[in-house]
């Protein structure tokens, strides 16, 4: 069973999941773009039936326009900190947790970390954006391949998509649909996802659309693809131009990070179907100029080696999300990390 509260915080008032007569040591999962926390109801659910994870409390909250949180405006201009500090502000009542973020809740982990290290007692990382965004740079530092972000934000988001998602198109009829998106995408094609599908196309049109949500606004570029970031909404959060955590070695304390993914993943990936420049090396979006595309994983692991108290799982078979595909490896390893924190 899960019981689902609206908190109110200093910041806005958050959608929050627990499991009744769960005590201990808060961790709180944090889900990714176009979802809710939805994706990790069988993780609580099965971390409390855990005699493994006895003395941990389970909880996920809902981001900002996502799920039954409030839909407060994305400013953007402050990369993924409208949501970090959201998190922060609920471990201002509920006290230090361990936090696990799924590809964007991981930047929004990443975040909180770098901000609050004291509130962090040890971090996962489940396939998460790079350290440097997601799109338009290059190189394990995460060099910009244009100084203002080109290539990245709002403008990147397939139209289409966009618009299945304001239409609530529950079907299969499209390659674009939520639900297809979901069985090609966030998993690997193929993978059975049971009676918990409908639920997870329900939480990915929880997501609350427009220029101050889910894409977000856009902005032109003189370089191709002809897009650059915007100032509001989810993709510009993750404009290189806008979130990068260059220094995650340099705090302290240090709390130990678990960095678990699916070496399938085509999401977030040296070589991502997400990313205009890979997808216009390969021939899908026209007018290529050349641009490399974005080595998240490479630059996901430069950052962590430098940061040193780390360590990573990469799950064969497996896309972007583990916890899903994968339940008991991923649990396994998150039980693990969690009991020598």
């Amino acid at each position: 069973m899960i019981s689902a509260e609206r908190i109110g915080t200093a910041r806005t008032t958050l959608n929050v999941l627990s499991v009744p007569g769960t005590t201990g040591d808060p961790v709180l999962f944090v889900h990714g773009n176009v979802s809710s926390s939805a994706f990790w109801r069988p993780t609580m659910l099965a971390l409390a039936e855990s005699p493994d994870a006895a003395g941990l409390r389970p909880l996920a909250v809902d981001l900002r326009g996502f799920g039954d949180s409030d839909p407060a405006p994305v400013d953007a201009t402050r990369g993924l900190r409208d949501y970090s500090d959201d998190v922060l502000a609920l471990l201002d009542l509920i006290g230090p947790a361990h936090l696990v973020g799924w590809s964007m809740g991981g930047g929004v982990v990443l975040q909180a970390l770098r901000d609050r290290p004291g509130a962090v007692r040890s971090a996962t990382l489940v396939n998460p954006v790079s350290p440097y965004g997601f799109g338009g740079t290059t190189g394990p530092d995460g060099v910009l391949t244009h100084p203002d972000g080109t290539g990245a934000g709002g403008g990147t988001a397939n139209a289409d998509f966009v618009a299945a998602l304001r239409a609530g198109d529950r079907s299969a009829d499209s390659p674009v649909s939520p639900r297809n998106v979901l069985r090609t995408a966030y998993v690997v094609p193929g993978t059975d996802l049971g009676e918990d599908e409908d639920a997870y196309v329900e939480s990915m049109l929880s997501t609350r659309l427009g220029e101050d949500h889910y894409p977000g606004d856009t902005a032109t570029a003189a370089a191709w693809p002809g897009v650059a970031p915007g100032e509001r909404g989810v993709l510009n959060t993750m404009a290189p131009t806008r979130f990068r955590i260059d220094d995650l070695h340099t705090i302290e304390p240090k709390p130990p990070i678990l960095w678990i993914r699916g070496e399938a993943d085509v999401i977030v990936s040296d070589t991502s179907l997400f990313d205009l420049a890979h997808l216009g090396a390969i021939g899908t979006v026209p007018g290529w100029d050349g641009t490399p595309a974005q080595p998240m994983v490479t630059q996901t692991r430069a950052a962590l080696e430098r940061y040193g108290n780390f360590h990573e799982v990469a799950l064969p078979g497996c896309g972007h999300s583990p916890h899903i595909e994968k339940p008991a490896e991923f649990r396994a390893a998150l039980i693990a990390h969690l009991a020598k924190a």
